[in-house]
């Protein structure tokens, strides 16, 4: 007599048997370490790929900064917050021109003669200004902003000589001896809005300076990241009222007697393209101290900043 099989057992029995069918048909092949090599090699593959895509990234990032930084001053309601002094009204944000520096001089009404002198000098005048854009990358400006009564005879002064000229950047910003930090800070916005370069300068109108000089320590520079560039000095915080540079927020300095942090002199200085665009960012948070150098490097304290001292950017250094 045949016992009934149990049905448990057919399907053990069953499955050990298309196991070692299965194992008949395919050799022992280390599957795990063949798919693990394969993984390794698109690792490298992937390695070999990461600086690029990373340096991709950095661009695409800072390209956004700069366009949040368009927007932002552009759809700013109040006379601080749009940078730039538009006669057409609000227009539609266009690409940025791509060139080596924006050269930033600013200057005051009162300072006629001293932008005759630099026209007559250093600055190139007309056509050869022009050639100077589109072949060097280079953009000169005289930066200036209004009076506290726009359009009064002052305002119209200035726009008679640019008229003439056509050399100036004109902001939206009370012009004043004391409002030359915000004034610095509205500048950076507006040249970052305006023009895509490596560099942005800031140069008082009673220096003359060498430009050829001047792009050439530029390059030097060119590839390295959040680069602030001038004559560095650390003077005394001036805590007695009246004096010149009188510093109201001396307490924040520490004791009596103490150095201001490492800055770049106000006359001429030099920052990179990241560094422009975090000031234009940030700037309705950056705090602004009574001089205009000490402003700017306090504004780079905690970032990671390389301070370039480049003595050739001093005053009074030779031709």
């Amino acid at each position: 007599l045949w016992g009934v099989p149990d049905p448990e057992k057919i399907d053990e029995e069953a499955s050990s048997l298309e196991k070692r069918q299965l194992r008949a048909l395919h050799p022992n092949v280390n599957c795990e370490k063949k798919e693990a090599a394969d993984r390794a090699g698109d690792i490298i593959f992937q390695v070999s790929q990461t600086h690029d895509v990373i340096m991709a990234l950095d661009k695409t990032i800072s390209s956004l900064e700069v366009q949040l930084a368009a927007a932002r001053a552009s759809k700013a309601d109040n006379g601080e917050g749009s940078p730039v002094v538009t006669k057409t009204g609000r227009e539609p944000l266009k690409e940025r021109q791509k060139v080596f520096f924006v050269m930033g001089i600013m200057t005051a009404f009162s300072s006629r003669k001293r932008r005759e002198s630099i026209r007559e000098t250093w600055m190139p005048q007309g056509d050869e200004l022009k050639k100077l854009e589109t072949e060097k990358g280079i953009i000169m400006r005289f930066v200036i902003g209004h009076s506290a009564t726009p359009g009064g005879v002052l305002d119209r002064a200035i726009d008679a000589e640019d008229e003439k000229h056509k050399d100036f950047l004109r902001l939206n910003h009370i012009e004043g001896y004391h409002e030359l930090s915000s004034k610095t800070q509205i500048y950076f916005a507006a040249a970052v809005t305006k023009w895509d370069a490596d560099f942005y300068i800031k140069v008082d109108d009673d220096v003359h300076i060498n430009l050829g000089m001047v792009g050439s320590t530029l390059a030097r520079h060119r590839s390295k990241p959040r680069t602030y560039i001038g004559c560095m000095k650390s003077g005394p915080v001036l805590a007695n009222k009246g004096v010149k540079y009188h510093e109201p927020e001396y307490w924040k300095f520490g004791e009596e007697g103490n150095k201001y942090f490492r800055h770049a002199t106000g006359q001429i200085y030099a920052i990179s393209k990241d560094l422009a665009t975090y000031i234009s960012v940030h700037r309705h948070i950056l705090h602004r101290y009574a001089n205009e150098d000490v402003s700017l490097g306090s504004w780079f304290i905690g970032l990671d900043v390389e301070h370039i001292d480049e003595r050739s950017l001093c005053c009074g250094t030779p031709p």
